[in-house]
């Protein structure tokens, strides 16, 4: 949601409420709407008074942000608030009243109406369901209208292709997509989009493709001499075990199959004599619901689990992984505590917390401890389950497994294991072309390989990084993992750091417990120079998964503000954990190196130079200031000066010695990183 006048000045309130109630008058804009609608639908669990005095509050905010200027738009009377309809557009509102539909009108039907106001309330929230069904029933009757009159093959692609933004279930576009390859004569594209098809109805739960599109299919590939693989023959669902999945190998087969990790999550358990106040229910809901919001695993509801039952209860018994937690009060404290078992390995415990809080403020404690499970929970079990397929062969493996098994490499960024990590996401993603978790792990793999110096074609990389990250918010764009990857490939990579942070908000409106997401978000704004942001953001990754596989890259990321602000001391303080915790990663070496020359720290600058040389030779100030996306000249003046008086050389020496290994058919050169390999001439 954005507010601004004719000069571009923002108008937008500070506080959620008062956008929503904003975004409610505008949408009903010159209309009229009662002020008890507006309580009702933003405070439902407060006494009437209480909703009241809280719209008074932010009926003041907005008059204050208007100010006098704009303050005729805004009408409140004793019982209805009106936004006046002549000085006011609305864009949603615009869309809908359009009288010349066109394809220019398709575009923000894709996106999801005021996305960033998500979770205010229960009222509002279904309220904003509503009118995001009508936003996108309008916008499927337009396009629906378009492609209907339309008979030109690149055409109809287009149109379709944002039909099937705004519903990825529509088989009517589906069919129109695979009609139009067909005829422009590229019948594999006519396949592959069934395949598409295929794959975006078994991902929504429908049972497949209707008859009509499974006919025009066959006839497509009758005409092209295409034999059906196996796999595209839909099969009968399986009947269901009738003894517990845990009792035989039926478990371990369909384990093996599955492609996606189902993890149930338990109601927490009071312990001793603890109120019954609705915490537990609530934090239940709260971690519930911010786990259903990662694309790998399956979160399903735990209301038949209970300790010491082996995943007895019908849910839990199809689970692959249990979190439950207690919860126990001594006064004014509260302690939760949270643990991961694995149903698979015999209810072994994969990851154990505790939180001690006070009691003074319910719904923010729920929210805070909500948010902290949440977020160590993803990185805990990704690490866990690719662990646990380490040791099988590679042909037994699922796509997903393939996926799990490329982590860590990645994030120990060790030569080897960081090249067959390219290999694993390879292999997963010809196993599951349609995945978009698979397309962004493999796209930061790029993004990692020009980061740390190692591409021999850095340009080939990186737009190999934005092609990947692309088609992964493509394939699904309530990815907030893809998004924000997207983002910090524009941001870093294509060094437009302001595309970059639209990107972030909205991975982090879709994902909130995605500290991948603050971090990336964080580096964005301090690329911009607003560096207090960058520092907030960047803190909040590390406070919500303190323990996470991406912790040095947090580390390394809050350098850049500290460095920014002039707070070097705290520079080569976060920059020294950074590499004590992966001595391999060479962007850490460079801010902590600029903040050491600035605080004439020579000794220690000479050898912290040495190890990134030696990692990667050549290393200049000029290929520094190619690489950093700062926008601000001082900023990037701030860094080179600090990289200067550390002693690192103005420009790469004309002839690097590196080793060429022919044996190895990749399309980067990561040799100059081996430290002990004797360089060839």
């Amino acid at each position: 949601m954005s507010v601004r006048d004719h000069t571009g000045r923002s108008l937008l309130p500070r506080t959620r409420k008062t956008r929503a109630m904003m975004a409610i008058l505008a949408l009903a804009s010159p209309k009229p709407v009662l002020r008890l609608t507006i309580a009702s639908l933003l405070w439902s669990r407060r006494e009437k008074e209480q909703a009241r005095a809280s719209l008074r509050q932010c009926v003041h905010e907005l008059q204050d942000v208007l100010g006098y200027s704009w303050s005729h738009l805004f009408v409140p009377d004793r019982h209805n608030l009106t936004f006046r309809g002549g000085g006011i557009v609305v864009d949603a509102v615009a869309l809908l009243q359009a009288t010349q539909p066109g394809t220019d009108l398709l575009a923000p039907f894709k996106d999801t109406l005021l996305e960033d106001l998500n979770g205010l309330d229960p009222a509002f929230d279904h309220w904003l369901q509503e009118e995001r069904a009508r936003f996108a029933r309008i916008g499927r009757t337009i396009a629906e209208g378009l492609l209907s009159r339309t008979q030109d093959p690149p055409e109809t692609l287009g149109i379709a292709e944002h039909l099937l933004q705004i519903d990825r279930a529509h088989e009517g576009a589906w069919r129109a997509i695979i009609r139009a390859h067909a005829d422009r004569g590229d019948r594999s594209m006519a396949v592959a989009a069934y395949d598409r098809c295929r794959a975006a109805l078994a991902e929504l739960g429908e049972v497949g493709p209707s008859p009509e599109t499974e006919d025009l299919i066959s006839r497509i590939r009758a005409e092209a001499g295409i034999t059906p693989n196996a796999a595209d023959t839909p099969r009968p669902a399986a009947a269901a075990p009738s003894t517990p999945l845990r009792a035989d190998a039926t478990r371990d087969r369909t384990i093996r199959d599955r492609t996606i990790v189902r993890l149930c999550v338990a109601p927490i358990r009071p312990l001793g004599d603890v109120q019954d106040d609705g915490l537990a229910a609530g934090l239940t809901e709260e971690i519930s619901a911010g786990l259903a919001r990662f694309r790998w695993m399956s979160c399903v509801p735990g209301s038949l689990w209970s300790p010491g039952s082996g995943g007895s209860g019908e849910t839990a018994q199809d689970a692959d992984v249990v979190l439950d937690g207690t919860i126990q009060r001594a006064g004014t404290r509260l302690r939760i505590t949270s643990r991961l078992i694995d149903l698979r390995a015999g209810g072994e415990i994969i990851w154990a917390a505790r939180f001690d809080r006070d009691t003074t403020d319910m719904l923010r404690l729920q929210d805070e401890i909500g948010a902290a499970i949440v977020a160590q929970v993803d990185p805990e079990l990704m690490a866990h389950e690719g662990r646990r397929t380490a040791g099988r062969r590679r042909d037994d493996l699922t796509a997903q497994d393939l996926l799990l098994q490329a982590l860590p490499g990645l994030y120990r960024l060790e030569r080897p294991a960081f090249l067959d990590a390219r290999r694993l996401l390879e292999a997963s993603l010809q196993a599951d072309p349609n995945s978009s978790v698979a397309h962004g792990w493999l796209a930061q793999w790029n993004l990692l390989c020009v980061g740390q110096g190692w591409a021999d074609d850095p340009a080939r990389c990186a737009a190999e990084a934005a092609a990947l990250s692309e088609r992964a918010v493509m394939l699904d764009p309530m990815d907030a993992r893809a998004l924000s990857l997207a983002g910090h490939v524009r941001g870093y990579l294509g060094q437009s750091p302001e595309e970059a942070i639209a990107l972030h908000d909205r991975a982090l409106s879709l994902n909130p417990n995605l500290a991948i997401a603050w971090c990336f978000s964080g580096l964005a704004h301090s690329y911009v120079g607003n560096h207090e942001e960058g520092l907030a953001r960047i803190s909040q990754a590390r406070r919500l998964s303190p323990s996470d596989p991406h912790v040095f890259f947090f580390d390394m990321a809050l350098m850049m503000p500290h460095l920014m602000r002039g707070d070097y001391a705290a520079a080569v303080e976060v920059g020294r954990r950074a590499i004590q915790l992966n001595p391999w990663f060479t962007p850490a070496y460079r801010g902590y190196l600029a903040a050491l020359g600035h605080m004439g720290r020579t000794r220690e600058a000479a050898e912290v130079l040495r190890r990134l040389l030696r990692m990667e030779p050549g290393f200049s100030i000029e290929a520094a200031m190619r690489r950093v996306p700062l926008q601000r000249p001082q900023d990037m003046q701030r860094y080179a000066e600090g990289l200067r008086l550390a002693g690192l050389p103005e420009a790469e020496r004309a002839a690097v010695l590196h080793v060429v290994m022919p044996a190895e058919k990749s399309s980067v050169d990561l040799t100059r990183n081996a430290p002990h390999t004797r360089p060839a001439s």
